[in-house]
């Protein structure tokens, strides 16, 4: 069996929040360490049914940086749905969730900016 890796580090300030997110992944393109301004990671504990999750952002991560983030996951999430549910119409339902939601994360910061 082939085993593969994902290393992540994470620089904190003294007040434990992120300054830095270090990753890097022994079946990556990129030979070097990547930086991240924001990660997210979902596991599934099948004994539990649960889902265990590290969110992670640093100081600099921006809000609008923020929303097109959490846009991208969702489009993600619905083509991993789909793929591993063969559910086409729910994926299509998220990613028209994720559609809306984005366009009135938008509309928001337009607001905000006035």
């Amino acid at each position: 069996m082939r085993q593969s890796t994902i290393k992540i580090d994470v620089l904190l300030d003294p007040h434990k929040i992120p300054e830095q997110i270090n990753w890097q992944a022994t079946d990556s393109s990129a030979d070097m360490t990547q930086k991240a301004k924001a990660m997210c990671i979902a596991f599934w504990d099948g004994a539990d049914k649960t889902a265990l999750r590290i969110d992670l952002w640093t100081k600099d991560m921006m809000v609008d940086e923020m929303g097109d983030f959490y846009y991208q996951m969702l489009m993600g999430m619905a083509d991993s749905f789909k793929r591993a549910t063969n559910q086409e119409g729910l994926g299509e339902e998220l990613k028209t969730f994720a559609k809306g939601f984005f366009e009135k994360f938008k509309e928001i910061q337009v607001k905000e900016q006035l």
